[in-house]
């Protein structure tokens, strides 16, 4: 069975919450048009997962709605029509949605009736399916697919992606005695920890700051980790790689985290791959996860993650460090970075984080080798300078900054807008640096609406190289 997710856009559920402005008032509608991805093999369950991401919402015209009440919602089919068009020429799936001011998010016997007919004619126009939303008076959403006149499937979880992190889950095993999250649960009460069971969270890199968080994440209770890394152990990680031996040299990272969390005995499922992160195995990875963390200095693997938060609404937190020995005149330069990325928010492009021609240089020196040594002779390419400086207790408190964004969306304590952009702390001066960057106009990531919630394009990403 293909189970579904829905993400909505943040600023897209803000659209849709103002036509429910309070418990009083009737029922109003929208059209909303989703991307879609496709997971051939959710790497925990192995089954095939459908998940959907909010791309445009599309308001039906005045002309168009004949009649309303706390109770019903009635609306011409001329605009359906011309929005199923538009989800044609777009390639994505059109959806219908009403809301239930004065009661919970649930479909009703005469939804089940009109959805049917309104299925058969955008199935009968060559649409993928038809989607059907909810939201309830009391906040909760639903939603489910149709696949024709006569089957549809529920979604398994709804969530609203943005600065905060909301998950409605059908199946959700609340109150869930967790005795070892006692403590946790005494500060953010035990909704925080039944939500944390549920989440699928990837870590991108697992070394000085990777290593870390993924076992921050385990001990939080996150269910579902997944580990990528194509490196294995030298000497010169036993400093920083979190659950490294000496006899571990020679050993995936990968595999050496997976070892240190199972050992926990927490109840934690975690999957691994020894491999570049744009391998078919990892995408499904990628695409199927709740929130990624990039812990790599890896400029391409950034540029890739950064166009993921965007296309497929998933939270990216990124963890970077420049650390600089004190020279003649000079003192030490050590800074940490923690961005997040989520849609309509600045990409790491335009926070100036990724090096476009660094990261055209990994890709010549992954793929072809011979031509990367020939051209860094002729100095046409910078790349494969010395090692970075790399202090266990920096990275160490980067990772930990970076998981507690991720506390903070699905909590709030930061305050009501949740994560912070980016904050950068700077230990040489003392301080931390709170960074609200300006998106570049015309960025073809964060600035595009083709781009935002568009799931599965081809290419991947639409990354031509």
């Amino acid at each position: 069975m293909t189970m579904l997710d829905i993400t909505f856009l943040e600023q897209h559920m803000q659209i849709l919450t103002g036509l429910l402005p309070d418990a009083t008032s009737p029922e109003a509608a929208s059209y909303i048009l989703f991307g879609s991805s496709d997971i051939a093999e959710d790497p925990w369950s192995g089954a095939p997962r459908h998940r959907l991401i909010s791309h445009r919402v599309i308001e039906i015209p005045a002309t168009d709605m004949l009649s309303s009440s706390g109770v019903h919602v009635t609306w011409s089919t001329r605009s359906f029509m011309r929005m199923l068009g538009d989800a044609a020429i777009a390639g994505k799936i059109p959806a219908i949605f009403h809301t239930h001011p004065g009661s919970h998010a649930f479909f009703s016997d005469q939804d089940d009736a009109n959805e049917r007919e309104l299925a058969r004619t955008a199935h009968q126009k060559g649409a993928r399916g038809l989607v059907s939303i909810v939201l309830g008076g009391d906040g909760a959403v639903c939603g489910r697919i149709w696949h024709s006149a006569d089957a549809y499937t529920m979604a398994d979880a709804v969530q609203v992606v943005g600065g905060r992190y909301r998950r409605d889950q059908r199946y959700l095993a609340k109150n869930r005695v967790h005795h070892h999250l006692d403590r946790q649960r005494r500060l953010f009460g035990q909704s925080f920890n039944d939500n944390l069971a549920p989440l699928r969270v990837c870590v991108v890199g697992c070394g000085g700051t990777g290593s870390p968080v993924a076992l921050l994440l385990a001990r939080l209770g996150v269910g579902h980790i997944f580990l990528v890394d194509k490196d294995v152990i030298d000497e010169t990680n036993l400093n920083r790689v979190h659950g490294a031996r000496r006899d571990d040299i020679g050993r995936p990272k990968v595999e050496v985290l997976k070892r240190e969390i199972e050992l926990m005995g927490i109840g934690c499922h975690v999957e691994i791959a020894q491999d570049w992160i744009n391998v078919a195995r990892v995408r499904d990875a990628l695409k199927a996860s709740d929130f990624v963390f990039g812990c790599t200095d890896d400029n391409s693997g950034r540029i890739l993650i950064n166009r993921l938060a965007h296309f497929y609404g998933i939270p990216v937190i990124d963890v970077g460090l420049r650390m600089v020995a004190a020279a003649q005149g000079h003192g030490h330069d050590l800074n940490g970075r923690v961005t997040t990325v989520v849609p309509g928010r600045p990409c790491l492009i335009c926070g100036g984080v990724v090096n476009a021609i660094r990261a055209q240089e990994e890709e010549l020196e992954r793929n072809q080798p011979d031509e990367f040594r020939r051209r860094k002779v002729e100095a046409y390419v910078v790349g494969a300078g010395d090692p970075a400086p790399a202090v266990v207790t920096f990275t160490t408190e980067m990772a930990s900054v970076a998981v507690n964004e991720m506390i903070a969306a699905l909590t709030g304590f930061h305050g009501a807008n949740g994560m912070i952009p980016t904050r950068v702390r700077r230990w040489h001066v003392r301080d931390d640096r709170f960074l609200d960057f300006k998106a570049r106009e015309g960025c073809p990531v964060c600035q595009s609406d083709d781009s935002r919630g568009a799931g599965d394009v081809s290419p991947f990403l639409d990354m031509a190289g």
